[in-house]
């Protein structure tokens, strides 16, 4: 029992350090050495090495080793220790011009690992071998722990990807995303499995009326929006856009088919936006969603292509195939339409809800003032950011409605930060005119009651001032 105390104590005081980077990021990351070089001109310690991290792993050694019931002074001085262990190997490899963060077997955990028993060896007496055995586990632990932090954490999971590295972004995609095969996504992601699998699944099939609600989720709509601004270019009077979000077309067997057969019904459009939540599940394979995918966009028929952006749902990877057939993703991006000579703007975030990678100043960068922009996100919740930048119209989806609405009352959940009267239909905010489509699909439980997934076409009007 007491070697494990100290093992886990090593380990918690070695972790501190990037988990308070993973839940921080930029807060309070001032480097220790403040950026300063040592006499060989290299730096001191580097970037990595940071006055958070320092004392958060003091600090982490005082109440763990208190809470283990060592003296207070004991898991202070093992804390320090460790740490003073991990700035030694900093500062040896920065002498080898080794980049910050490179991870150099046995150095990195030879010091943090041994010096703190300078303090817990007497105070515990501990044999020669139990400080071995204790000091291997850790350096095993310690270089694994690292090795996810730099292979995975800060890497990069396919060529194409679209976003800034980071460590809090990165820990989500990987359980959302790179952990694809049973059992671990389902103990990784334990709300959605067990919560809407075995326990809402099962609470409306007891009550009867889990076939109804599938049935309801299949029935979709068609819903006509006119949308009249005095600053729409003469040229896109009479614009139509089809405008259609969280499809989560895997979830539901028979859905493809309906949204296929109404899109056959409708003319061609100019203008195609897809609002993100392509696949049904947060975890898991993506591989059936896309193949959905891959039957809709070619059918979609538009005279200015097919834009869309990243939901909560989405996984980096699907971009690139899906750009192969068609839709253009606009992640923290804008793109120009043009008729006679006059342009409308389409801007586009990433997800603002979950990965929260949305960077509305690069959506919106070089878009000339006075445009005529339609803003793109997947949820309504960054409603307020985006009064700054003056977007005519704001499209997004997310909230499906509530999925199940209660007569009266509205939707028990609308899993958005935002008021609920913009998670439904036509709203007004700071000049922006903003529309909350309850989507084509279902996710979590794939049922719908009082509500009704839709397919909206936009028509832009201009009306003088």
């Amino acid at each position: 029992m007491l070697l494990m105390q100290v093992l886990v104590l090593l380990w918690l005081i070695n972790f501190t350090p990037p988990l308070l980077a993973h839940f921080l990021e930029d807060k309070w990351s001032t480097p220790l050495d403040l950026g300063r070089s040592f006499r060989d001109g290299y730096p001191l310690f580097g970037p990595h090495k940071t006055q958070r991290g320092v004392l958060g792993g003091i600090t982490a050694g005082l109440l763990i080793g208190t809470a283990f019931g060592f003296p207070w002074w004991v898991g202070l001085m093992a804390g320090a220790l460790s740490m003073a262990g991990d700035l030694l190997s900093s500062f040896i490899k920065r002498r080898g011009n080794l980049p910050s963060g490179d991870i150099v077997p046995g150095l990195d955990q030879a010091f943090e690992g041994i010096l703190p028993f300078l303090v817990l060896g007497p105070h515990l007496s501990l044999k020669i071998w139990e400080i071995t055995f204790i000091f291997l586990l850790f350096g095993i632990g310690a270089y694994v722990g690292s090795l996810f932090l730099t292979q995975i954490l800060r890497a990069e999971p396919h060529e194409t990807y679209p976003r800034p590295i980071s460590p809090r972004v990165r820990l989500r995609e990987f359980r959302a995303c790179q952990i694809t095969s049973n059992p671990f996504h389902h103990l990784l992601n334990f709300e959605d499995c067990f919560y809407y699998h075995l326990f809402m699944k099962n609470v409306f099939r007891l009550a009867g009326i889990y076939e109804r609600g599938k049935r309801n989720a299949l029935h979709l709509k068609k819903t006509p929006l006119t949308l009249s601004f005095a600053d729409l270019p003469p040229s896109f009077d009479g614009y139509t856009i089809l405008f259609i979000s969280d499809l989560h077309l895997d979830g539901l067997e028979g859905l493809t088919e309906q949204l296929l057969a109404m899109i056959g019904t409708l003319p061609v459009v100019d203008l195609c936006i897809i609002g993100g939540d392509l696949r049904m599940e947060t975890y898991g394979p993506f591989d059936k969603a896309l193949a959905h995918l891959c039957r809709l966009i070619p059918e979609i028929r538009t005279k200015d292509g097919i834009y869309g952006v990243l939901g909560n749902h989405d996984c980096t990877e699907a971009v690139e195939p899906l750009e192969k057939i068609g839709m253009r993703f606009l992640i923290n991006d804008n793109a120009a339409i043009e008729r006679n000579g006059e342009k409308m703007w389409i801007a586009g975030v990433d997800d603002p809800h979950y990965y929260r990678c949305h960077d509305l100043e690069q959506a919106f960068d070089k878009i000339p003032p006075d445009s005529f922009t339609i803003f793109l996100a997947h949820s309504n919740e960054i409603y307020k950011e985006a009064v700054a930048y003056a977007p005519q119209l704001y499209l997004c989806g997310h909230t499906h409605a509530g999925q199940i609405e209660i007569p009266g009352y509205g939707p028990i959940f609308t899993h958005s930060r935002a008021p609920r009267k913009l998670c439904q239909g036509v709203w007004y905010h700071g000049g922006i005119t903003g529309y909350t489509t309850s989507g084509v699909g279902v996710s979590g439980v794939p049922v719908r009651f009082n509500s009704q997934g839709e397919v909206v076409i936009i028509t832009l009007k201009s009306v003088s001032r």
